[in-house]
């Protein structure tokens, strides 16, 4: 469990490349945006099915 402990430290100190500051807070940005705009395309795909759902079992109760 040392060594794992050790290996990974110096995996993360050594080779990993850290993105910086900048590049970092514009990802940030965009993965918000995308985020934002799918959940308002899933809130209106499942808006249309519950309203034809509804509809539809409107339809058949009559």
């Amino acid at each position: 469990m040392i060594d794992f402990v050790k290996g990974a430290y110096y995996e993360f100190t050594q080779n990993v490349t850290w993105p910086k500051w900048n590049v970092l807070q514009s990802s940030t940005v965009v993965v918000a945006v995308a985020t934002l705009i799918l959940a308002l395309f899933l809130y209106g795909v499942d808006t249309l099915f519950s309203e034809a759902i509804n509809g539809l079992y409107t339809l058949l109760k009559n």
